[in-house]
């Protein structure tokens, strides 16, 4: 089995004195002399166990073993040159695969903007995003399903995650236009919590901050309804159900016009959000690449507040 092994420099010599037609034209070209062409050939003929060229005091040309190596040797060169491009490409993060787990509301809210300025940069990297709680999409990059991660809330540095806090993402009140938050002020906790309220279910980050900010004011907090996705809390309080406190991120999802937003206070809640990635181990070039790009963006200036223009 031995005899049928190659190598690559191998095998463009063998291609090059086939195509070149002489032995000291091609040692030229190649940097050998004729003589260590000579060798050289003849030890591959000798392990193959066969002749590959015949030869005369003026000419060489291909035996029939030799043209049906020709070919397969051309097919094994362009492969190994097509692999080549390729891989480069992939270090230079041109190509490859990019997955992305995220909180939805920062998925929505944050992502469409950077990974419109990444694919611009990097059109043939195939970027995959994963909408998750806080929990999965920690779990996800731990484990490597992931390479990057986008949370909300704090998250530890520890040997298996790296954490790099992002922005701020403050807590508004939403209503219904025309309902309870019609007047165009700030609304304190004490004042929602007493409306009928729509809460996210629990586990998720606006859930645990609602339920912190809530505890925090010593106050009674007995939601109307409690809903598992966004786009269900802001048809419900669309529809006049109730209110609801949502981070500025998470309107997007929202996509209502018959919603307004209104500055929270007493007290001003923020979640931070962040990105992790798998500490300890080399990310790939287009993860690195995207990574480099969060980090020389200013996100503060993504994040749109539309309750600013009603207020």
């Amino acid at each position: 089995m031995e005899r049928n092994k190659f190598d690559l420099e191998e095998l463009r010599v063998f291609c090059a004195l086939a195509t070149g037609g002489g032995f000291r034209a091609v040692a030229d070209d190649i940097g050998l002399s004729a003589s260590a062409l000579s060798r050289q050939i003849a030890r591959l003929e000798e392990r193959l166990g066969t002749r590959l060229f015949n030869r005369d005091t003026r000419n060489v040309s291909l035996t029939p073993q030799g043209e049906t190596l020709l070919r397969l040797a051309e097919r094994v060169l362009n492969t190994a040159a097509s692999v080549s491009v390729e891989f480069d490409a992939y270090l230079a993060a041109r190509r490859g695969r990019l997955t992305i787990a995220g909180l939805p509301s920062v998925t929505a809210g944050l992502l469409p903007s950077i990974v419109a300025r990444f694919l611009a940069e990097h059109p043939d990297v195939d970027v995959q995003i994963n909408d998750a709680l806080s929990d999965s999409v920690i779990r996800s990059v731990e484990q490597g399903e992931a390479d990057l991660g986008f949370t909300a809330g704090a998250v530890e540095t520890s040997d298996r995650i790296s954490f790099r806090n992002l922005l701020s993402d403050r807590f508004v009140a939403v209503g219904a236009a025309g309902g309870t938050l019609s007047e165009r002020r700030s609304y304190t906790w004490s004042e929602l919590v007493d409306l009928p309220f729509v809460a996210m279910a629990r586990g998720t980050s606006v859930r645990n901050l609602t339920d912190a900010a809530c505890s925090q004011l010593n106050l009674l907090f007995r939601p109307r309804f409690e809903v598992a996705h966004l786009a269900t809390a802001g048809a419900f309080v669309a529809q006049g159900l109730g209110v609801t406190a949502l981070p500025v991120l998470t309107l997007p999802v929202l996509r209502s016009e018959r919603l307004v937003y209104r500055p929270l206070t007493d007290p001003e809640l923020v979640r931070q959000v962040g990105i992790i990635w798998r500490a300890g181990h080399v990310l790939s070039p287009a993860a690195t690449a995207f990574l480099d790009l969060v980090r020389g963006t200013d996100l503060s200036t993504e994040v749109q507040e539309p309750f600013m223009q009603e207020y």
